[in-house]
């Protein structure tokens, strides 16, 4: 089997799971603009380090669990919505505090890569894609340096796309520009993060 050419096609799935906007996006682009690219940094780094976990379930048999366990399913499904929505309550109120000054972090680099490592993780989309399409993709009788390099490069793709997202938003060129429409963006990142939550809490 062509594992190389399993591998360059598991990258290009992934990078086009991440290129598609949702709450990571969310969650890592409006806090490297509200309160630091060190911040913003971290919330990728937990959202990357989620991608590595999500990896790793879904190289162990993930889709099984899910198949033989549906209400763990809509356990993280419910779980994930509820956090969602409470995210997105909480940037709708705070939308009209004052822009952070550069520097100023969320209670702490463990609580900022925790925040994105959470959101992750009870992102169902995530559920969905590793649970299924990856889980799917995954060769049942690979060698071991297969499993590892698929870890490796979700961890890596991940890590690379949140944290330069990070870093293209916590510019300083940016945030001149988001402080004058930071009220009516976070109300509208708030309000995408409530009905995200919504749409999640009532679909079957």
């Amino acid at each position: 089997m062509d594992y190389l050419g399993l591998l360059l096609t598991i990258a290009g799935v992934l990078t086009l799971s991440l290129l598609s906007p949702g709450p990571n996006f969310v969650i890592v682009t409006s806090t490297a603009m509200t309160h630091s690219r060190r911040a913003g940094v971290l919330v990728g780094i937990g959202l990357a380090a989620a991608s590595f976990a999500w990896a790793l379930l879904a190289v162990a048999g993930l889709a099984f669990i899910i198949s033989q366990a549906s209400w763990l399913y809509l356990d993280i499904k419910f779980v994930g919505a509820v956090y969602l929505i409470v995210l997105g309550v909480k940037m709708v109120l705070g939308a009209r505090r004052p822009l952070a000054a550069p520097g100023m972090g969320e209670g702490g680099g463990s609580a900022a890569v925790r925040k994105g490592f959470v959101v992750s993780m009870m992102n169902p989309k995530s559920i969905a894609f590793y649970g299924s399409i990856f889980a799917i993709m995954v060769p049942a009788h690979a060698p071991v340096w297969v499993y590892v390099a698929i870890v490796f490069i979700s961890g890596l793709l991940s890590a690379l796309w949140y944290c330069g997202l990070a870093l293209l938003f916590s510019k300083g060129a940016v945030r001149p520009q988001f402080a004058r429409v930071k009220t009516w963006m976070e109300t509208a990142m708030g309000l995408v993060l409530i009905g995200q939550g919504g749409r999640l809490l009532f679909s079957p």
